[in-house]
């Protein structure tokens, strides 16, 4: 255990994965990678995020949906939808990360997250 923060990062591109990855490691987070839905919620008996950073366009369940299931499952962890669709059809979050994603907006999202 690093006692790092964990960041749950939902995303079904790879290249989109490793860069969030990448920021989030700088920022001070250890991160778990899943490449869809099911796979994220496969993981919630095992995981704890303290941030989860979600895209909307996933295969099989929605961005949405997760989102909603997160919300739920862990109440305290601060959600960041991800998107190319318009901000104003995001569902509710803690935050909304347009895409295509710069580390200076993720980096100004997690200042709001206490670790």
């Amino acid at each position: 255990m690093t006692g790092r923060p964990l960041a749950l990062v939902v995303e079904d591109s790879a290249d989109q994965t490793a860069l969030l990855q990448r920021y989030l490691d700088r920022e001070g987070f250890d991160v778990f990678a899943a490449v869809d839905a099911e796979s994220a919620i496969a993981a919630f008996a095992t995981i704890a995020p303290a941030v989860a950073v979600v895209d909307l366009l996933l295969p099989g369940i929605r961005g949405a949906e997760l989102a909603r299931l997160i919300r739920v499952r862990f109440p305290d962890c601060f959600l960041i939808v991800s998107s190319v669709l318009d901000v104003a059809d995001y569902p509710d979050a803690d935050a909304a990360l347009p895409k295509p994603i710069i580390g200076a907006d993720l980096r100004a999202l997690l200042r709001d997250v206490t670790r």
